[in-house]
């Protein structure tokens, strides 16, 4: 009996960003025990995404791209990309109990799997919540990476959300970014009720002398940073730190990473480290909650229909999106 297939969107090579995009026909996955076969509805985009197509990990991982020259046994599979998912659930697989066919839900894929810019995809039970009735799926598809990752560095900077602690002065670079708008919103947990509608208490223009100084408007120094660019040299953070000051580093270069070895080794007073978020249903389950209790949003840029997918990744690898890129799978 043949396979049932369904539209999805590859690459089968390194590099060449969205022009090496392809729609193709795959066969629908089948759920394996612990995990669900959902309906896609929208995708979300990441710049690991286009990083990993232009062979971010090639040094760590062989890349089983369908060619008969390869011979080396393949240690990873990317192909369909895409890890944040919206969609809806059709088939549950052996041992799962907390979703059922009909269900409305919000995941995340393995990177090394992968597989949202399809019509379907299988997801793992622990790494999948429920979307209620007041999340779009659109709005719902931009949490998983960029919200944990928003939600991890301030958990690693010690930053409490439900309020109590004493007021802290934090740096969000790229505050308008895929990571960058979820931890202003989430910022706002420890300050309740003050800033903008953005949530900003202040705004640096990076077009100024001073803001690409990373210089405060009122003069304060920084107790933590999150930062979301890539090459901000450690002397122009180090500036701006208060005594004990410490920087997540989610955009970390390998040099800024040894640097941070050595901060590390040397119980530097200001320190800067590299933030890996990690998967994380709990996490999930968090962010999701705090969207119905009108505490957090997601600011979407732009959505593309599935055949218009490789607009939205090269939109991605230009980085200038305010919020999250989405695919809506029609």
């Amino acid at each position: 009996m043949a396979a049932k297939l369904m539209r999805a969107v590859q690459y089968d090579r390194y590099g060449g960003g969205g022009a090496a995009l392809k729609l193709v026909e795959v066969s629908i996955p089948s759920p394996k025990k612990g995990q669900l076969l959902l309906k896609v509805e929208a995708t979300s985009l990441n710049p690991a995404d286009w990083k990993i197509q232009k062979g971010m990990l090639r040094p760590f991982f062989h890349q089983n791209f369908p060619s008969p020259q390869v011979i080396i046994p393949p240690i990873i599979i990317i192909i369909i990309f895409g890890t944040c998912v919206a969609g809806e659930v059709v088939e549950v697989g052996q041992g799962v109990t907390a979703f059922k066919a009909g269900d409305k839900v919000i995941t995340l894929l393995h990177f090394t799997v992968a597989g949202g810019l399809a019509e379907y995809a299988a997801a793992e039970e622990k790494l999948t919540v429920h979307r209620p009735a007041g999340i779009s799926a659109a709005e719902g598809s931009g949490i998983p990476i960029a919200g944990l990752t928003a939600l991890h560095s301030l958990r690693s900077l010690g930053i409490n959300l439900d309020g109590v602690d004493k007021p802290i002065n934090v740096l969000v670079t790229a505050a308008s970014g895929g990571i960058g708008h979820y931890a202003v919103q989430l910022l706002k947990l420890a300050k309740p009720g003050a800033g903008e509608e953005s949530g900003a208490d202040e705004v640096l223009d990076y077009k100024s002398p001073g803001g690409a100084a990373l210089e405060s408007p009122t003069g304060r120094k920084y107790d933590a940073v999150v930062n979301c660019v890539a090459g901000i040299p450690w002397s122009t953070l180090k500036a701006n730190l208060a005594a004990g000051g410490k920087v997540a580093d989610v955009a970390a270069t390998a040099g800024d990473m040894l640097r941070a070895a050595l901060q590390k080794v040397c119980f530097c007073n200001k320190r800067r480290f590299p933030l890996i978020s990690t998967p994380d249903g709990p996490g999930l389950e968090f962010l999701v909650g705090q969207m119905m209790e009108g505490k957090l949003r997601t600011v979407v840029d732009s959505k593309f229909p599935l055949k218009r997918a490789a607009e939205g990744f090269d939109k991605s690898i230009e980085g200038h999106a305010t919020g999250k890129i989405v695919v809506e799978i029609f």
